[in-house]
């Protein structure tokens, strides 16, 4: 086995780590130095040397640069998260904004619907809207507490929705004019012309049975005619337009897609004449006055007239 030679290094490197711990400290000493000439050494090493290390500095400054550029980074994404934020809250805010904006804006159209002063209304809420391919109906939050009766028609800031098919203590059901089963007596404006609304499930329900086509042009108005009674008359129901497959439908009125508040109108049924007597028929003209005009026949020569016996031939 081989022997190993003297080993030289470990004394030397005692040696300089303690030379340098010796300089550090004198170093350190002199730098503490509270005296006017050690200050002005000092301040003449510092001049001589520091200035020919300027190459030893860039990589420190390079590194200061660096963590305080990442510092402002950080900074800056704070803040860019809190505007995140704030942006958030204000996209919040004008939601509710836009949405309280269109509840005013429908509010105010129902209290601006030119409707007949005798027919008064009670509005609601919708709760529910369960249309379905089979079915076009609607919840509103009034019932016959609030003096709700079915058939009465429903409206909304634009024009008419539809009837109540349905009524409860505190809810009722509004078949709206696009459901299968609803037929609606219309006028189309300004011919006069008379028509049937029916629905078909779409958002353009169908004009069939219309007295004069030709008359009917696109854009025309239609209202209820309030034949049958059903509604009162003059209500806007939508305009006329041409569906894609070359047959007459209607643009209803109103707004479909936001039904919120709705107008319950209380109609009532028209007054019955059965009095046949109070009107003029024909055959029963009043006899005319005046000084020539014999008077009507006594009772006893209508009857010899009308005897069986020919004295009336």
């Amino acid at each position: 086995m081989a022997q190993k030679g003297p080993d030289f290094v470990t004394p030397i490197r005692r040696v300089l780590i303690a030379l340098m711990a010796i300089a550090l400290i004198g170093l350190f000493l002199f730098w503490r130095i509270d005296s006017p000439r050690a200050e002005r050494m000092r301040t003449t090493l510092v001049d001589r040397i520091v200035p020919g290390f300027e190459w030893a500095m860039v990589p420190v400054t390079r590194v200061s640069e660096m963590v305080a550029g990442f510092q402002s980074y950080a900074r800056l994404y704070e803040q860019n998260q809190e505007l995140r934020r704030e942006l958030r809250k204000a996209a919040e805010w004008k939601e509710a904004a836009v949405t309280l904006q269109e509840e005013n804006s429908k509010l105010l159209a129902l209290n601006e619907v030119r409707i007949d002063p005798a027919l008064t209304s009670v509005t609601g809420v919708v709760m529910v809207d369960s249309g379905s391919a089979f079915r076009q109906s609607v919840l509103l939050n009034v019932g016959t507490r609030d003096g709700i009766i079915d058939g009465w028609a429903t409206m909304d800031g634009l024009g008419l929705v539809g009837r109540i098919s349905g009524i409860g203590q505190r809810t009722s059901r509004v078949m709206l004019l696009t459901d299968p089963s609803s037929r609606l007596p219309v006028t189309i404006q300004p011919s006069g012309v008379h028509a049937l609304l029916v629905g078909d499930n779409s958002s353009y329900p169908l004009l069939e049975f219309i007295e004069q086509p030709d008359n009917v042009r696109a854009g025309d108005r239609a209202v209820t005619s309030g034949d049958g009674g059903v509604f009162p008359s003059g209500l806007l129901v939508g305009q006329v337009a041409q569906g894609a497959d070359g047959r007459t439908r209607l643009r209803l009125a109103a707004d479909y897609g936001r039904l919120e508040f709705l107008r319950v109108i209380r109609s009532h049924p028209e007054e019955q004449m059965n009095d046949a007597g109070a009107l003029v028929l024909p055959g029963n003209e009043p006899a005319p006055m005046g000084p020539n005009w014999p008077g009507p026949a006594p009772i006893d020569d209508l009857n010899a007239e009308l005897q069986p016996d020919g004295s009336g031939q």
